[in-house]
């Protein structure tokens, strides 16, 4: 696998989570339809894929394990054991693979693979789509520093992606891996105080996301704190002390703490642990 040459990247699973990522690594040039591949025995799924992305997509897992260099492994926690036990001996030390599946662990991985082969745990986003996901990843014993590299490159062209201990890879899960979902709930909410307040649902909707969009952008381009950011708009006596009072008696902030600890919980209650 050179820097410049598309990479063999075969996805087992084809939902919506392989579909974004493929589009992305597409959108970057990582690569082409004719180097990415998919399987999944849903033929709904596999439609999608190849309409989304213009890549081919399969029901056989070992056809694409057999065609591809790295594999990503995109299913259902419950469903791996059983793929793990399908593509077993047609995995090889010249595969890297990569695991988005919520809560598995890189020794239950390996434990079905029965090798410790060069594996990645990685968690992204679906925003990989647009190039703005946040992922955070892990590497097993068995990786390579170039293995590292290469999933640096790959989740950082689709956005930015943070190598760290495993133990925190179910945090990384409540947090950015479910966080968009508590975002669009945001937005919503903002939305519909726009409209609760005379302004059409249409108007409102955009103002609300460009809002959290643009206020998104400010904490990562200044690098400033959010409370900081906070109180620069937040004008003694004024409109902005008043809605944050709301959002204070609301439990606002308790809210979402709860949010990214209940889906961290169960991140690792998916991974049987």
């Amino acid at each position: 696998m050179s820097a410049t040459s598309p990479l063999r990247i075969g996805f087992l699973g084809a939902g919506q989570m392989a579909s974004a990522l493929a589009r992305g690594w597409l959108a970057a040039g990582l690569v082409t339809p004719a180097t990415c591949r998919a399987s999944d025995p849903h033929p709904d799924a596999r439609a999608r894929f190849q309409q989304q992305t213009g890549c081919p997509a399969t029901a056989d897992n070992r056809e694409v394990a057999t065609a591809s260099d790295i594999l990503v492994l995109a299913v259902k926690p419950q469903t791996l054991p059983a793929l793990l036990d399908e593509i077993r001996n047609h995995v090889t030390e010249k595969h890297v693979v990569i695991s988005i599946v919520a809560g598995v662990t890189l020794k239950r991985l390996a434990d079905g693979l029965l090798a410790n082969y060069r594996l990645i745990r990685v968690m992204p986003n679906t925003p990989c789509l647009l190039g703005v996901s946040a992922a955070g990843f892990a590497a097993g014993p068995g990786a390579k520093p170039e293995d590292v590299a290469l999933v640096e490159r790959l989740f950082n062209a689709v956005g930015k992606a943070f190598i760290v201990p495993e133990n925190l890879l179910d945090a990384v899960t409540g947090l950015s891996g479910s966080g968009p979902a508590f975002v669009y709930v945001m937005i919503e909410a903002l939305a519909d105080g726009g409209v609760r307040m005379g302004l059409a649902r249409d108007v409102a909707t955009t103002l609300a996301a460009q809002t959290v969009m643009g206020a998104a952008r400010m904490v990562l381009e200044t690098g400033q704190h959010p409370g900081q950011l906070k109180d620069a708009v937040t004008s003694p006596g004024g409109t902005t002390i008043a809605g944050l009072h709301a959002l204070e008696r609301g439990g606002v902030r308790a809210a979402l703490m709860d949010a990214v600890e209940a889906a961290t919980k169960r991140s690792t209650e998916l991974g049987g642990k």
